[in-house]
């Protein structure tokens, strides 16, 4: 059970939170068009005649797109629906000109299935299975632009037949936490897969929040949905104002009402777009211009063996590997940085010491050089380069942050580096043990004084034969000829 609770006046409460994620598919065209579907294009230049609406234009669905919404099913270990149809919800709007939109409601693609979250990323008792209730196939709308002119809005139907994967969570989350590990895990289950970017400022991914209230353990509430959300933050913010919307009205007698609501991300607070009833007037019934789509085994097989390794089966090799909980979950959450790191421990690359640079040195390096994480340079051979250098120690940790500044800023190899800035370390034992010599030798005082049980003179001596050595010295094998001598 959740920690999250409402303290309400009259006591506690329990938020009920269900999530309808609309992800556009990545595709070559739109869902039942040829069109292009590319973000940015100027007003209604992606808009086929099928788009539009044109007399006599049928409708031919896109094989990559079903084939896309199959392989996301399987991802999630959901019930892939041999036979689907496609429907009409009928309503009118003037950014739909067929006055229909085509979508799935009786037989969708993809049946029930289930993701797992990690709710803390640095605790892995925090897990929780989510239910998603199904997967299907609809086409977008247009836009109406209000800002163009001042009396008339104007019409862009250049998204007007892209496809979308509705994704619809069972009610099973209980805190904004667990909504937002949510759609951090859908997004990132989608961009390893490759049905949808994810981008959710561009659009291609948006959420419809469902939220009720309950006493805890009672019967669910009456749910608002609030539409279009864009972001996790937002997501997170709807459900809190929501939740408390509604507790603080139930408090004060009130009712809530079942509605569709918006959410204004300027002042943090939702607000009644309309009201929604169970019973929409849709008057859903099967398109007469598509067949059904049957889906055969060599098919499904095909999408099944297309998949990748998914985040989860990562993060379980990233950890047999002796990566910690938490840095594999880092370095999984992104399909890029995974694909990075991979090739990492591919160049030969220890794979904790590789874990600790690619997520705690590698990332402060590169912000203060501004320089992008998918830039030219940052190449993982680079890095496993440096990495060798540290475990042979030839360098330190220290100077294999300076060895990739230099090279940020030279382009010259590591070994190159190091050669020409005079930084490489000695390992050799015995011009350190000389070293060791002359400083206690010189600070004979001291060292009695350790003997005696100042135990915090040790990085005295460490400093010096440091110094004496010009900082080239390996400070481990320093340490253990410290140690043996000043212990003896």
């Amino acid at each position: 059970m959740s920690d999250y609770v409402i303290k309400g006046q009259t006591g506690d409460w329990e938020v009920v939170i269900g999530l309808e994620i609309h992800a556009q598919v990545t595709s070559n065209a739109k869902l039942f068009s040829g069109a292009a579907t590319a973000f940015g294009a100027e007003p209604n230049t992606q808009v086929s005649l099928v788009d539009a609406a044109m007399p006599g234009m049928l409708p031919v669905p896109n094989r990559e797109c079903i084939r896309q919404a199959v392989r996301t099913g399987m991802a999630i270990d959901a019930q892939i629906n041999r036979f689907s149809r496609f429907d009409r919800k009928n309503y009118f709007y003037a950014d739909l000109p067929q006055g229909y939109q085509i979508s799935q409601l009786y037989h969708p693609i993809v049946g029930e299935g289930e993701i797992t979250v990690l709710v803390d990323e640095k605790d892995e008792n925090s897990a929780k299975t989510i239910g998603v209730e199904r997967i299907h196939l609809e086409q977008d709308a247009g836009k109406l632009m209000h800002d163009q002119h001042p009396t008339m809005s104007y019409v862009d139907l250049n998204r007007c037949g892209v496809a979308l994967m509705e994704i619809v969570s069972k009610p099973d989350m209980r805190s904004p936490a667990e909504a937002g590990a949510y759609i951090r895990k859908l997004r990132s289950i989608l961009r390893y897969v490759g049905s949808c970017d994810g981008n959710m400022e561009e659009g291609s991914m948006r959420a419809d929040v469902n939220v009720s209230v309950r006493r805890p353990g009672e019967e669910f509430g009456t749910r608002t949905e609030t539409k279009n959300v864009n972001s996790v933050r937002f997501v997170q913010q709807v459900i809190e104002y929501e939740a408390k919307r509604q507790v603080a009205a139930i408090e004060a007698g009130e009712e809530v009402v079942q509605e569709t609501r918006l959410f204004n991300p300027d002042k943090g607070v939702t607000k009644p777009l309309r009201s929604k009833e169970d019973a929409h007037d849709y008057r859903y019934f099967p398109d007469p211009d598509l067949l059904p789509v049957e889906l055969e085994d060599e098919f499904l097989a095909e999408c099944r063996a297309s998949l990748p390794e998914l985040p989860d089966a990562k993060r379980k090799r990233y950890e047999d590997l002796g990566i910690s909980v938490y840095n594999a979950a880092v370095l999984t959450a992104e399909v890029e940085n995974a694909r990075w790191f991979d090739r990492l421990l591919d160049a030969g690359a220890d794979a904790v010491a590789a874990s600790n640079w690619a997520n705690s040195v590698l990332p402060g390096l590169l912000n203060a050089k501004e320089v992008a994480f998918d830039d030219p340079r940052n190449t993982p051979e680079v890095s496993a380069e440096i990495l060798a250098m540290v475990d042979k120690g030839e360098i330190s940790k220290g100077q294999a942050k300076e060895v990739f500044e230099y090279y940020l800023d030279s382009g010259d190899s590591p070994a190159k580096i190091v050669e020409d800035k005079g930084l490489k370390q000695t390992s050799d034992t015995g011009a350190i043990e000389a070293k060791v010599d002359e400083v206690l030798a010189a600070n004979a005082d001291k060292v009695q004084q350790y003997k005696d049980g100042k135990q915090a003179l040790f990085g005295f001596f460490v400093g010096q034969t440091m110094k004496a050595m010009q900082g080239k010295a390996n400070p481990q094998v320093v340490n253990q000829i410290l140690r043996a001598k000043l212990d003896e």
